[in-house]
């Protein structure tokens, strides 16, 4: 079974297990969003924020690498990152699925795509994460996540999407060809340390990773016909 089978059918199995199997959607589900909204913050479990903002945190990371690979893809990789900002993993796979392998990278970088590059953007995502993390683990009420994470289909599915999100994160070949882009091998033990490690991994990555290795127009036309063909 190829790559985009296997991600489509985490995609559709997916999207039945929350429809079908997860626990029901309670009536004040919206709850905890609308007291988020109006500044009622301390009346949230700690727990519930912090999956919320890691799942932003995992849309970041994601982005630091498919906005890169976008720029050699037919597909608009923006539209599919827009989309995921409200549906999460649901618009993140397709891409992941429909894009195909490529390991150059055409340059110039603009400003947005330097910005993902940037050090201060991957040291900030770590600062982030560890305050998240430290938020949820020594305020938050477990117990009381627990419960929810049994009657709760929204706080049941965010759950299971933070999972996917560690678990895809090595298996497409979005994190290989960013290495390769930048002079490194998947071979290498780097990829299993960043595999291997849920979260921490991918996010020491981004904060030790080389610049990309870009070509110019003027540098090899032949090369780069073939690979704005690709675009």
């Amino acid at each position: 079974m190829g790559r985009g089978q296997v991600l489509w059918g985490i995609w559709l199995g997916f999207i039945v297990y929350v429809l079908a199997i997860a626990p029901p959607l309670p009536a004040d589900t919206v709850q905890p969003l609308l007291q988020l909204l109006t500044g009622q913050v301390p009346l949230i479990n700690p727990v519930l924020i912090s999956l919320f903002s890691l799942v932003g945190i995992w849309l970041l990371i994601y982005s630091c690498l498919i906005f890169p690979d976008g720029r050699m893809q037919r597909l608009p990789a923006w539209a599919f990152m827009l989309a995921s900002v409200g549906t999460g993993v649901l618009a993140l796979i397709p891409y992941l699925a429909l894009r195909q392998p490529n390991q150059e990278f055409l340059g110039p970088k603009d400003g947005w795509l330097s910005l993902l590059e940037s050090r201060f953007t991957a040291v900030t995502l770590v600062v982030s994460t560890v305050v998240l993390l430290a938020f949820a683990l020594f305020w938050g009420d477990w117990s009381a996540y627990f419960f929810e994470f049994q009657r709760n289909k929204f706080v049941h599915g965010m759950s299971l999407a933070f999972v996917l999100f560690c678990v895809l994160f090595p298996y497409p070949t979005l994190l290989s060809d960013d290495m390769a882009r930048r002079g490194l091998t998947s071979n290498s033990s780097l990829f299993w340390w960043v595999a291997l490690i849920p979260l921490f991994g991918p996010l020491a990555y981004l904060c030790l990773r080389p610049p990309l290795l870009t070509f110019r127009r003027s540098q090899s036309p032949d090369r780069t016909a073939a690979l704005s063909s690709n675009r």
